[in-house]
């Protein structure tokens, strides 16, 4: 089993402890086992996440439900639509309606919230890209949905990408400092035992506030900028002053990011644009259990 599938499912069983405790007492007070058909109905638009999270739910509630999964992942959906009809036993789907359906709706408000603002650019060579701002513990889930919605995701963790941010700035005494602290570190022994990664595969980041920043950045062997909280004209004048610098060097604007000024955005020439919003502010999906 996949490092990936036994984190889903160590989530799953985690959300059912929360949930069901020692057991369902309503379900198993007032009904007889008895066979159940049903239908997950879409009570809004979107697009789908989280189906591989809602049949972990109902297989380790009870693997003697089946499922028909009628969309994918990543496909789009009306309200209305049936999304997955399910063939069971009532206590148990009942049971495992809650726990499955909020994986449903929160990971499926994740890929439509990105959706939305992929649609609104329009544009194949700017990237809309997540952040670490996830649910604890979800973070591989929601950072699939965003995928699904049509994203790319940022880093992982603190272990997968080097992005140095105002306070490194601030301890370290400045960004050259920080980026020469960064280039030795990579090249010791600590580094190749502790995180086992190829040096090529670590991104050097660099948070930048004007343009001063911006050309010690570059000049110091940044391989990506960062330009946080900045104005559509202060973003085309540092995109253009980077360029003019290290036309290979990678763009990423971020901050106070919404569906209106997105566009506005992504014509300024950046790379990406890293949006915190699209997994710790999306609404969740609708769909309810409704039986045939």
């Amino acid at each position: 089993m996949s490092i990936e599938m036994n984190t889903l499912i160590q989530i799953v069983k985690t959300a059912l402890a929360e949930d069901v405790g020692p057991g369902d007492i309503t379900s198993l007070a007032c009904l007889e086992p008895y066979p159940f058909k049903g239908q997950i109905v879409a009570k809004s638009d979107g697009i789908v996440s989280g189906l591989e999270a809602f049949a972990r739910t109902f297989e380790i509630v009870d693997s003697a439900n089946n499922l028909k999964f009628l969309l994918r992942d990543g496909d789009s959906f009306k309200s209305g639509d049936i999304i997955i009809d399910i063939d069971g036993f009532n206590q148990t789907v009942l049971t495992a309606e809650r726990t499955a359906l909020n994986f449903l709706g929160r990971l499926s408000g994740i890929a439509t919230l990105t959706g939305l603002f992929v649609k609104e650019i329009n544009n194949s060579s700017v990237q809309i890209i997540d952040t670490r701002k996830t649910t604890p513990g979800w973070r591989m889930l929601e950072k699939k949905a965003v995928v699904h919605g049509g994203g790319q995701n940022h880093r992982f963790g603190l272990y997968d990408m080097i992005l140095i941010k105002d306070n490194h700035i601030a301890s370290a005494g400045s960004i050259k400092s920080a980026i020469n602290n960064c280039r030795i570190f990579l090249n010791s022994p600590e580094f190749r035992i502790q995180f086992n990664k190829p040096l090529e595969d670590i991104i050097i980041e660099v948070e930048v506030e004007n343009e001063t920043q911006l050309k010690e950045a570059i000049d110091s062997g940044a391989d990506r900028l960062l330009l946080d909280n900045q104005s559509i004209e202060s973003l085309k004048k540092l995109v253009t002053i980077a360029k003019d610098l290290n036309s290979a060097v990678k763009l990423e604007a971020s901050g106070n990011v919404s569906l209106e000024n997105v566009k506005a955005i992504s014509e300024t020439g950046v790379d990406f644009i890293s949006i915190g919003a699209i997994t710790h502010s999306a609404p969740c999906a609708d769909f309810s259990l409704k039986a045939k």
